[in-house]
Order: structure tokens, then C-alpha cells, then sequence
């Protein structure tokens, strides 16, 4: 929503096409909440989510010919952001395996709690185990368990923002969610761990 009398994100557009700089920082201005919101779920800390962010925006501003209007710019560029997320997820192509020797103290305690009696939990520490685990799996099965379970966003809207098919989100997130499991299944089984 613009202020009344504020211009719309259409009229900025055509000012920052016309060279207006101004225009084009109000644009990364008005959607900055959202584009951070955004990476911060695929970032590891504030200074990455900070650099996805830039990127996306970098992204979008050079892409602004392309831009054809059919749908918001808002959901355009939600679908760069998104976009350039899942390139940095691919990216990072070592895949540490996660070692119960990894885990805080805080973590360890959470889990043995959670053996032996699931409801006695906090979801900080909940929140920060599946964080964990979801750092473990590939770009594609963190992008699709994100978007689907964490901000439940509809199977449409994934394939939308990824430029997937239906079927696509729906085979990758099955394949996501046994992905997620095997590596629960790992965590809890401590014999498994490798101390070094």
C-alpha cells in the first residue's frame, strides 16, 4: 500500500527506466521488508541474508526492461529474491554432515529431553535444531521445505516463485520431506555420530 499521494510502484518504474536514480531507491526502499524477509530464511546469518538481498535487488533493477507489468512488481521481484536464494543454496556445494558434536550444549540437552519426553521443549531451541538440519540437505529440498512448511505457502505459489511445475514442487517436496527424515532419523541415532 502507497501512502495517498505517494507514486505508485508503476510510476516509479517508468522514472527509473527514464534514468531517475531517486525512483529506483525509493522502489528498493518500499520493498526491502519484504525482500529481507525473503533471504532471511535461506541465509545463515545477517550478513548473507544482507548480500542475497543486494543481489536480488542488483538482479532486479538491471532486469527492469523485462519487467512486463502482467503481474505486481512485488511478486516479480519476490520471485527473483526467491530465485536468487536457491542459486546461493546451490552454491554452497559442500554439505557438512551434521555431528551431534556440532550441537550446543543447549541442543544436546533439548534432544536427549525430547527422547525421553517430546512435549518438554522450547521452539527457540526447536527452531535452531531443524536450522541445523535443513543446512544438511540439498538447494532444492531446503528451497521447497521452506517455502512449503515453514512459510506455508500453496504448491501454486511455489511454482510460481521457483518457475517449477505443480508436479515438480510436489516430487521435489516428497523427496524433500525423506530427505529431512533420513537426517532426524541420523541425529537421533547418536551411534551413528562421528566424534572426531
Amino acid at each position: 500500500m502507497n501512502d495517498v499521494g505517494a507514486p505508485t510502484d508503476e510510476q516509479l518504474l517508468q522514472r527509473g527506466r527514464s534514468g531517475d536514480r531517486d525512483a529506483l531507491e525509493e522502489l528498493v526502499r518500499r520493498h526491502s521488508g519484504r525482500v529481507g524477509r525473503i533471504v532471511s530464511r535461506y541465509a545463515r546469518d545477517s550478513a548473507e541474508a544482507d548480500d542475497l538481498a543486494q543481489e536480488a535487488f542488483i538482479k532486479a533493477l538491471r532486469a527492469l526492461d523485462r519487467f512486463s507489468g502482467r503481474a505486481p512488481f512485488e511478486h516479480w521481484l519476490a520471485r527473483i529474491t526467491v530465485r536468487t536464494c536457491y542459486d546461493a543454496l546451490r552454491a554452497r556445494r559442500r554439505r557438512p554432515e551434521v555431528r551431534f558434536s556440532d550441537l550446543t550444549d543447549d541442543q544436546q540437552s533439548w534432544l536427549e529431553r525430547f527422547e525421553s519426553d517430546p512435549a518438554d521443549e522450547t521452539a527457540r531451541e526447536a527452531k535452531e535444531l531443524v536450522q541445523k538440519v535443513l543446512e544438511t540437505l540439498p538447494a532444492d529440498a531446503r528451497l521447497v521445505l521452506t517455502l512449503l512448511e515453514i512459510e506455508e505457502r500453496p504448491v501454486k505459489e511455489i511454482a510460481a516463485l521457483t518457475g517449477w511445475s505443480v508436479p515438480l514442487v510436489k516430487v521435489r517436496a516428497f523427496r524433500a520431506r525423506k530427505l529431512m527424515r533420513r537426517a532426524c532419523e541420523r541425529l537421533m541415532n547418536r551411534e551413528a555420530w562421528s566424534v572426531e
